[in-house]
């Protein structure tokens, strides 16, 4: 699985929830497989991806589906500590990891060194799962975003190359937030 099959699966198993995507190559695959009002594309932030997950999902009361980078949870893993720590939390935290911080020149990231789930599994997150094939990712996934009550952590993991990446995020920033804000308030999504 790379990069670009995670994130289609993604985007396949919601349709109007909230997605929150991390810095670099992950908001940018998004926007191009398909750019929807329910897509918060992070263009700076790095390590701050699951901060603004929760603060929607506090904000709005829906469940929300972060999705990080496992340099981007190095940089910062306090997202953990703050989502765990509220067990009502509709939150679903996929961290994809390719070993690399991708979109700053390909740089070894210290991933494999590092027991993600364990972090998660310490914080408090409710059920903390990892995959490495596709089928299984898109299982875990479907059921996670179906009955999300408490914070979900997916670890998954990248092992296939990807495709060329797509171009930056253009839009307007101001207008990107707008269009989100507009989504989050007018959206009703049941937690279950």
């Amino acid at each position: 699985m790379n990069k670009t099959s995670a994130i289609q699966e993604i985007i396949s198993a919601t349709e109007h929830q909230p997605i929150v995507f991390t810095t670099g190559y992950s908001c940018r695959i998004a926007q191009y497989i398909a750019d929807r009002p329910s897509h918060f594309y992070m263009t700076g932030s790095m390590g701050l991806a699951a901060s603004v997950g929760i603060g929607v999902a506090l904000a709005t009361e829906m469940p929300v589906v972060v999705v990080d980078g496992d340099g981007s949870l190095l940089m910062n893993p306090v997202g953990l500590i703050s989502a765990g720590a509220m067990p009502d939390l509709g939150l679903v935290h996929i961290v994809l990891d390719d070993g690399a911080y991708a979109s700053t020149g390909g740089q070894d990231a210290p991933s494999g060194g590092v027991d993600f789930a364990g972090w998660a599994r310490a914080s408090g997150y409710g059920k903390v799962l990892r995959a490495d094939t596709e089928d299984t990712f898109a299982s875990m996934l479907r059921e996670a975003t179906a009955n999300c009550s408490s914070p979900v952590f997916i670890h998954c993991v990248l092992t296939a190359e990807d495709a060329a990446v797509p171009p930056r995020i253009a839009a307007d920033l101001g207008d990107h937030q707008r269009r989100f804000s507009h989504h989050v308030q007018t959206t009703t999504i049941t937690r279950v």
